[in-house]
This record gives structure tokens, sequence and C-alpha cells, in this order.
């Protein structure tokens, strides 16, 4: 993931590993589709931005083949060193700051990585002028303004925990600079910064084993900040872990929204 020194979900921290594995189950599929909607295929030049994880730069590999490239950025290369073999290359790059590693793209992705840039205007200037003429965009990202709640349905003391905790984390979040409604402008920003044929869809789980698995993973992430910014209890903390480990309630998570267009 991009971010600037006051990035909040650190890569290097211990949870990061299954944080990026509960995306890869959650976001993968609706992130595939997209890039087969658009066409990618054999030879294509593509750049993957904040890759955190190496789900999205394996699949993209595969389908660029040997013949391919695929440039697979983070300021923190940690998780994806292991990935680092023909036709990938990790390269450390904050797409926020720097000016982009290359130009020619035939496709430039970037998942749930511009709502923590502060400067999303000139990260996504950077993700744009990469392309090619006719190079095509994927931008996912969060809007959790828009689905503010971790349990929809809040019917009990456990539920009700729960969605007070997502209120803490959004507030850390936004602490941070985050853009907590970001995703809902997507399609608007894509088609002003000049690109073509520009669609959006979103995708919301309601109830998966991933999303227990992704938070339990961020809220033992973000303990010392919640109790630091006395937003919570090391008992309320325990007794959410232990309920999320129980499997016993629905959790979700913000909308994750896609938005797509071709550069002229």
């Amino acid at each position: 993931m991009t971010r600037t020194d006051g990035y909040l979900l650190d890569n290097r921290r211990a949870e990061a590993a299954e944080r990026f594995d509960a995306f890869a189950t959650l976001f993968d599929p609706t992130t595939f589709r997209h890039l087969e909607a658009l066409g990618i295929g054999p030879g294509w030049r593509c750049w993957e931005v904040g890759a955190g994880g190496t789900s999205v730069a394996s699949w993209i590999a595969k389908k660029v083949g040997p013949t391919g490239r695929v440039l697979a950025t983070d300021i923190d290369t940690t998780h994806l060193a292991r990935a680092a073999r023909p036709p990938i290359e990790v390269r450390v790059h904050d797409v926020g700051v720097q000016e982009p590693p290359g130009e020619g793209f035939d496709l430039v992705h970037a998942r749930l990585v511009l709502v923590h840039v502060p400067d999303r205007e000139r990260a996504l200037r950077s993700m744009i002028k990469a392309l090619r003429p006719g190079g095509r965009l994927l931008i996912e990202d969060a809007d959790p303004a828009l689905q503010p709640l971790l349990c929809p349905d809040e019917h009990g003391p456990a539920q009700q925990l729960a969605n007070r905790l997502r209120n803490a984390f959004r507030t850390l979040l936004a602490d941070r600079g985050a853009d907590l409604a970001y995703g809902r402008r997507l399609p608007r920003l894509l088609r002003e910064a000049g690109l073509h044929r520009v669609e959006a869809d979103a995708y919301f789980p309601v109830a998966s084993p991933a999303c227990a698995t992704l938070e339990s993973a961020t809220i033992r992430h973000l303990r010392p900040e919640l109790l630091a910014a006395g937003l919570a209890t090391d008992e309320e903390i325990d007794r959410h872990l232990a309920n999320v480990a129980s499997g016993q309630m629905d959790l979700a998570t913000a909308p994750m929204i896609s938005a797509w267009g071709r550069k002229g």
C-alpha cells in the first residue's frame, strides 16, 4: 500500500500478511473480472500500483505471459519480494510523491490505494501519464462513508460494540488524511481527467469468513493506536476479538468501487 509517514496500516506489521490474504479472498474475483473485461492479454505492459501483496501481480503476470511486463510498486515491498521474477519487476515507489516509473503502459491498476494517499490528485495524474494512448486505467477504492457499519444488522450488544470500534477505525483513518468518501467520486474524477468510456460498479460483501479474518487482523494491528487515542479499552478490544472469533456475527466491509476508462 502506498502511504506517507503517517500511514495507519504499516505493511511491516505482522498482521499485514493476514490483511493481504483477506483482501485477496474478498476482492480478487471482482478485480480479475474487470481486468478480463478490459482485454488484458499476452504482451501487455502493466503497472500494479501499491501492490501490497502478490495475488494481483501474479495473476496479471500469467495473463501477459513471457512477452509482457508487470511492474509492481509499493513504498514497502516486504511482501512483494517473493514475486520478483520475470515478467514481474518489483520496485520501491511512492505514487503520491514520485514521477511515474515509466510510460507506455497498456494497463495501470490500483486497489485500495488512493483513499490513503494525501496527494490523490497527483497520484491519479501520474497513473494516467504512464498510460499509452488507448491504455486502460482501473482504480478500485473503498468508500467507508457510504456504508460505515461493520455489522449492518445491529441487533445486539456484540454488533453495537463492533460498529463503535469500526467508527473508531474510521476516526483514525480520517486523522491520518484518508478520504472516506473517495470511492464514489472515482467515475467523475476519471472523466474530468480526460479518460473515455468511463464506467464503474461496486462490490459489497455482507457476510464472509474473510471479513472476520480482515477485522481480527485490523483490530490487532490498530490496538496501540485505539488505546492511545482513547477510542477503546483493552477489555473492549478483547471482547470484540472474541466475538469475531465466535463466527456468530455477520461482518461487512465498506463497498469497493471499481472505476475504469481509456486514455485518449
